[in-house]
C-alpha cells in the first residue's frame, strides 16, 4: 500500500509540474522580420575649385568655379547599378572678347550603367554638356597685317555638345587601383569636328592610418578632326574662325583643330564626406594652338594682327575642396 502511495503522489506531482510549465509564458524569441533594403540610392555634391579646367583647358579664365551635382541610383543588384544625375559650373571667359555677354554656366546630365565583377568594374554611358546662356554669331575683328578676319569669342553654334564613355578600373589591392577612359563625340564643342579621348589613370591610397591620403594622376590624349564649313568661312583667304591658322603655309591645314596630351597628377585628404584635392594640370598644346580651339586670345600678343595666342591651356596648379554624401553617410 505504501509502495501504491508513493507511486500515485508522484504522479500527481508530476502533473502539476507539467500543468505549472504549460501555463508560464513561452520565452522562445520571435523570428526577427527581414531586413528591406531599398535598391535606390543617390549621390549629392558640391565643389570649390581654384580653377576649371577640362582636359587641360580653362574654363573660367584661370578663376574660381564653384560646382553642385546630384545623382539618382538603382542597384538592379550587388552587380549592376543604373544612374541618372545632372550637375552645374560656374564658367568664365574673357570679358574683352564677349561684348554680349560670356556664358556663365555650363549644365550637364550624365546617364548611364555600373558593372562590378569582383575586382573589375566598369561604367557606360553618356553625357552632355550645355552651355543654354552661350552667346552665338560672327563677332570678327579684321587684322590689316595679314588681310584676314580673326574670330573673338563668338560661336556660329552653341557649343552644347554629347559625348559616349565607357570607363573601366581595375582594383589590384587596397592600395592601388588603375583605370582607362575613353570618351567619344561626333560634333565637339558643336563644330562638327570629330573628337576622341583616351586616358590612364592610376590612384595609390596610403596604407593604415594613412588610408585618408591618395595619389592619383592621368595621362590622356584628345584626338580633333576638322570643323564645318561654317567655322571657315566660304572664302579661306578672307575669313578665319575658329580651327585655322591663318599663314600662307597653313591654308591646307584649315579647319583642321589640334591635337593634343594631357596628364595630371595629384595629392588627395578624404575626412568623412569632405576632401581636398590638390594637383598640377598640363599639355603640349602651343599659346597658338590654345587660340585655334578656344578662339579667345589672351597672354603674349593679344593684340589685333599675328600672331594671336591663348594662355587657356597653360600648365596650372590646381586646389580643389569638394564634399559628396550618399545615403551611407546619413545612417
Amino acid at each position: 500500500m505504501k509502495l501504491l502511495s508513493l507511486i500515485a503522489a508522484s504522479a500527481l506531482a508530476a502533473s502539476a509540474g507539467a500543468a505549472l510549465a504549460g501555463d508560464l509564458p513561452d520565452t522562445k524569441a520571435a523570428p526577427a522580420a527581414p531586413v528591406v533594403v531599398s535598391p535606390w540610392d543617390f549621390d549629392v555634391g558640391a565643389t570649390l575649385t581654384s580653377d576649371y579646367l577640362f582636359r587641360g583647358i580653362t574654363q573660367s579664365n584661370h578663376q574660381p568655379s564653384v560646382w553642385g551635382r546630384a545623382e539618382l541610383r538603382y542597384n538592379i543588384n550587388s552587380t549592376w547599378q543604373l544612374y541618372a544625375g545632372t550637375s552645374a559650373e560656374s564658367i568664365k571667359f574673357s570679358p574683352n572678347y564677349f561684348p554680349v555677354g560670356s556664358p556663365a554656366v555650363e549644365w550637364d546630365g550624365d546617364a548611364g550603367i555600373r558593372g562590378t565583377f569582383d575586382k573589375l568594374a566598369f561604367d557606360i554611358g553618356g553625357i552632355v554638356y550645355g552651355y543654354p546662356d552661350s552667346p552665338t554669331g560672327t563677332n570678327l575683328v579684321y587684322s590689316p597685317l595679314t588681310a584676314t578676319f580673326y574670330p573673338i569669342g563668338l560661336s556660329p553654334r552653341n557649343p552644347t555638345f554629347f559625348e559616349a564613355y565607357i570607363k573601366p578600373t581595375y582594383t589590384v589591392n587596397d592600395m592601388l587601383t588603375l583605370g582607362a577612359n575613353f570618351f567619344a563625340s561626333p560634333s565637339y564643342l558643336g563644330t562638327g569636328a570629330s573628337d576622341e579621348y583616351l586616358s590612364g589613370t592610376f590612384k595609390l591610397t596610403g596604407p593604415g592610418n594613412l588610408s585618408a591620403f591618395s595619389l592619383s594622376g592621368e595621362l590622356g590624349y584628345q584626338w580633333l578632326g576638322r570643323v564645318d564649313a561654317v567655322y571657315t568661312g566660304a572664302n579661306p583667304s578672307a575669313y578665319c574662325y575658329i580651327g585655322c591658322q591663318p599663314t600662307p603655309g597653313a591654308l591646307a591645314s584649315l579647319g583642321q583643330l589640334p591635337s593634343y596630351l594631357y596628364w595630371n597628377v595629384g595629392v588627395s585628404y578624404t575626412w568623412k564626406f569632405v576632401t581636398l584635392d590638390l594637383r598640377y594640370y598640363g599639355t603640349n598644346l602651343s599659346r597658338a594652338q590654345a587660340y585655334v580651339l578656344t578662339g579667345i586670345p589672351s597672354g603674349g600678343n593679344t593684340a589685333v594682327g599675328y600672331p594671336m595666342t591663348s594662355n587657356y591651356a597653360d600648365d596650372r596648379f590646381v586646389a580643389t575642396l569638394s564634399f559628396d554624401l550618399t545615403s551611407a553617410n546619413l545612417k
